[in-house]
């Protein structure tokens, strides 16, 4: 799998906390903030390898904004305010 990085944006609905990805428009939940951005970074790794299975991975990143630097790395679109994990 390619690695990738991704903002992350967290926010509480009653109990749960929801962790959103707004790139790859994915999201996950969890218990704490901390439970729901690993759940987070579980459900982007296997919708990556999905799609890399599928080869449609380039074409959704194109889509999404990101791009390829020179050395072949993916790079995502910068949101502000929002929070960078990797996988």
């Amino acid at each position: 799998m390619i690695p990738i990085e991704f903002d992350v944006i967290v926010f509480r609905e009653n109990e749960t906390y929801v962790a959103y990805c707004p790139e790859l428009d994915i999201s996950s939940c969890g218990k704490s903030v901390e439970n729901a951005k690993e759940m987070l970074k579980t459900a982007v790794r296997l919708f990556i390898e999905e799609a890399e299975k599928m080869g449609t991975l380039e074409d959704i990143l194109e889509e999404s904004n990101y791009k390829k630097d020179e050395s072949g790395k993916w790079l995502p679109p910068k949101l502000i305010a929002t929070e960078l994990l990797s996988i």
